[in-house]
């Protein structure tokens, strides 16, 4: 384990080193916010209105948070790093090597999200204070359950990305894969909560990776209940198993291709 946070705290000494580099790569989550900031007081014709059970300020709210952990992750660049890993063969020399490259690749990006949330999260929580008049009601212990509930999310968004682009041991591109997740995730998850779906609909996204990458935390953030707290903490446990073993498994079969196959 003490390898693997070695290779956290490089890649966070390292990004530190970039700071107003990360700022200025942030200009399109702010332009995104603002976007959503009017678009939603334009919806609302009264502030204190509810639609689908959402106020117009938790609605900028959730858009807000969704948008810190989609953007913090740098999920495209992330794919493209590991699927040229493999395309051009530098991940053979990785195997041999007294660490696993799917926990080499997991803590190395957190290293780098780390510091893109923390730097987006203040970004983002600056502008909702300033536009909103305010934070939602969260005590010590609420916010200790969002962030636990941020880190899970991101955790298993980086084993679900990966596990896209390890696809690259099979196929010539696997960056369509990414894409469509890419997609599905910003259409169902960040811009719009569950509850503005259809019904019929409903179940289906509960039981999807969104409702735990996604919709979780930041349901959480802007209405707190315990009720949905356990529930979100239930799927975001069992998406962390399942997203591990098949990033693993991906991985395995991968590299056994690769030896059969003579590197």
């Amino acid at each position: 384990m003490k390898k693997y946070l070695y290779i956290y705290k490089t890649k966070l000494m390292t990004d530190l080193q970039y700071t107003f580099d990360l700022l200025l790569g942030f200009v399109g989550y702010i332009i995104h916010i603002f976007i959503f900031l009017n678009l939603w007081q334009y919806i609302y014709s009264n502030p204190k209105e509810l639609i689908n059970g959402y106020s117009m300020s938790q609605m900028i709210w959730y858009v807000i948070i969704t948008e810190i952990l989609w953007t913090c992750l740098s999920g495209r660049a992330f794919s493209k790093d590991v699927s040229n890993d493999v395309k051009s063969g530098n991940i053979a020399y990785n195997i041999n090597k007294p660490y696993n490259y799917v926990e080499y690749a997991l803590f190395n990006h957190l290293g780098g999200a780390t510091i893109r949330f923390i730097l987006l999260t203040i970004i983002g929580l600056t502008i909702g204070f300033v536009f909103l008049n305010g934070f939602p009601p969260l005590g010590i212990l609420q916010i200790l359950a969002v962030l636990l509930s941020s880190f899970l999310a991101t955790i298993i968004s980086i084993f679900l990305i990966m596990s896209l682009s390890l696809i690259s041991f099979f196929i010539e591109d696997a960056s369509p894969f990414y894409w469509i997740y890419s997609k599905f995730i910003l259409v169902v998850g960040t811009i719009f909560p569950i509850e503005f779906f259809p019904e019929v609909i409903k179940p289906f996204i509960k039981f999807s990776p969104i409702y735990a990458v996604s919709y979780g935390p930041a349901k959480l953030f802007v209405d707190f209940n315990m009720t949905d707290f356990i529930s979100i903490m239930i799927s975001q446990v069992a998406y962390l198993i399942i997203s591990f073993i098949i990033c693993h498994l991906i991985y395995k079969k991968g590299v056994k291709k690769l030896n059969v196959n003579g590197g």
